[in-house]
């Protein structure tokens, strides 16, 4: 049997309607939204990666420093045999944890990226020729149906992306996690921590302009896919720390009034001056707050770990 297998339950053309809809049903409400999973052409991987070695973008970091400090107590606190992993992307930071579980016989990463899934799995490979690499073209936020692989397992979620999920969906969201594990798995989640505003908006809104431009790539990914028109001069780019919500957002602010069409829609949306198009939240959290939403969905807090400097933090929950 293949060591590597390769299983799409998405779709081939789900992403396309996936971006209409988004398009249309957040251009057409007020306030105006786009989901932050659209930056991430391969434009936006490039400046988001650019992003994480920003010396204002501290979450990367951290949580790199959790796993390389961390892993074999994650390990042994978890004993998994296979590792799930939400939102995979390239590994890289999960190979930390892969390297020191000693019975791990399978890695599922989930993605919608097949040519990522791909390159991820080439070289796990080469370095553990004996895991069994199960990948899955899925979308993690609309439910999955997982290979059969040994227990205990281990899913993971990593980079604080959770945060950009508002409070219902990040409900939903754990309660299909829970009703994936078993007694005996559990969940690594991570996430940003409350700090100090100035910090926070810093990571968001860098003196280089890397952020910006990330940003404004949804309006480039939305111009080239739907046939839009969006002038990437006519916006500028805000962050915002909300206190009563705890997250940071991300806004695109007009600034002149303006009309945009877009040809595959049949739609023109105006703009007036100054009006802001919210492109992404992400969630600041403290302890409690991560133990609260984990119980309402069925889970228990079980260790805490943070980074030196209580920048960000990775919990491991069991089934309650």
């Amino acid at each position: 049997m293949s060591p590597y297998s390769l299983t799409r339950t998405l779709p081939v053309d789900a992403t396309d309607a996936a971006l209409r809809a988004d398009v249309l049903g957040g251009l057409t409400r007020h306030p105006k939204t786009l989901p932050p999973k659209w930056f991430y052409d391969a434009r936006g991987s490039e400046l988001f990666e650019e992003i994480t070695r920003l010396p204002e973008y501290y979450p990367t970091r951290a949580e790199r420093e959790i796993l390389q400090t961390r892993a074999e107590e994650i390990a042994a606190a978890s004993g998994a045999r296979t590792v799930i992993e939400l939102g995979s992307g390239s590994s890289e930071k999960t190979r930390h944890l892969l390297e020191v579980l000693p019975g791990l016989h399978a890695y599922v990463p989930v993605d919608v990226s097949e040519s990522a899934l791909t390159g991820a799995a080439k070289s796990l490979l080469a370095e553990h020729p004996g895991l069994a690499v199960h990948a899955l073209i899925a979308d993690f936020t609309a439910g999955l149906v997982l290979p059969e692989t040994p227990g205990p397992r281990l899913v993971v979620f990593l980079g604080g992306t959770i945060g950009n999920l508002l409070p219902e969906e990040r409900a939903t969201f754990l309660r299909s996690v829970r009703a994936m594990l078993s007694p005996g798995d559990a969940l690594l989640l991570g996430t940003d921590l409350v700090k100090e505003e100035e910090t926070l908006v810093a990571a968001y809104d860098d003196a280089a302009g890397v952020t910006a431009a990330f940003n404004k790539n949804v309006l480039s990914v939305v111009n080239r896919e739907l046939g839009a028109d969006f002038p990437l001069d006519g916006f500028d780019h805000r962050a915002v720390w909300n206190p009563e919500q705890r997250w940071i957002e991300m806004r695109l602010r007009a600034r002149r009034a303006l009309s945009v069409k877009i040809r595959e829609l049949d739609l023109v949306v105006p703009f007036e001056a100054g009006e802001e198009l919210r492109t992404e939240v992400s969630a600041k959290f403290r302890q409690e707050d991560v133990r609260e939403e984990l119980a309402a969905a069925g889970m228990r807090l079980a260790q805490w770990w943070t980074d030196s400097a209580g920048r960000f933090a990775l919990s491991l929950a069991t089934v309650v």
